[in-house]
């Protein structure tokens, strides 16, 4: 593929309205500041990951968020389906997007999700998370519809969004399996596993 666009989706880490499931036992500031940590660790991974455009498609004000070398897109739509889409309808070109939920992802982690969209025989892609969700999805080229009908932030998102691309015709390629941070035991997890992430230093800091 010889263009490929790399999206993170994001809202900004305001207290109160980010990672609000670590409360308790963190406090809204604490859980703030891990959710900034997290998209920062997010920000460098895709800053490293071979790519022809980079855009952080964004909730609120992107001042201090933004790299270079990314471009700002603002979130469109009243649910996450519909700002998802309309990322990729934006964006207008083959694309890989992640969320902010999986600070322990790598360079080589999004490549190989790049390169399973990039196969002739692949339309979408998927990177489930050990909940039920996804921590990346992409489009070789975007489709429109590719999120109607999808609950989000359930046990059931990843099965309902293949069953989507089934009913599109879409020949879908899967990429490794992560755990989001979504709880106190879901941070603690990541942390571990990734000792060296911001994410983990700011943890070590809370708890």
């Amino acid at each position: 593929m010889h263009r490929l666009a790399l999206l993170v989706i994001a809202k900004q880490p305001v207290a109160g309205r980010v990672k609000t499931r670590l409360t308790p036992p963190c406090t809204p500031a604490q859980a703030a500041a891990l959710a900034g940590a997290a998209l920062r660790d997010t920000l460098e991974v895709v800053g490293r990951t071979p790519a022809s455009r980079r855009v952080l498609v964004f909730d609120g004000d992107a001042d201090g968020w933004c790299p270079d070398g990314f471009e700002v897109l603002a979130q469109r739509g009243s649910g996450l389906g519909e700002r998802l889409q309309a990322a990729f309808d934006d964006v207008a070109e083959p694309g890989v997007l992640v969320g902010m939920d999986t600070p322990q992802l790598t360079p080589a982690g999004l490549l190989a999700a790049a390169r399973t969209l990039g196969r002739p025989e692949v339309d979408a892609v998927l990177g489930p998370t050990s909940d039920g969700g996804y921590w990346c999805v992409g489009f070789s080229p975007p489709v429109a519809g590719a999120f109607a009908g999808v609950p989000m932030s359930r046990a059931d998102t990843c099965a309902a969004q293949r069953l989507r691309f089934a009913e599109l015709g879409l020949r879908l390629g899967e990429t490794g399996t992560l755990r989001d941070v979504d709880t106190i035991d879901d941070a603690r997890a990541v942390a571990a596993s990734s000792p060296n992430t911001q994410f983990a230093r700011a943890l070590a800091k809370v708890l």
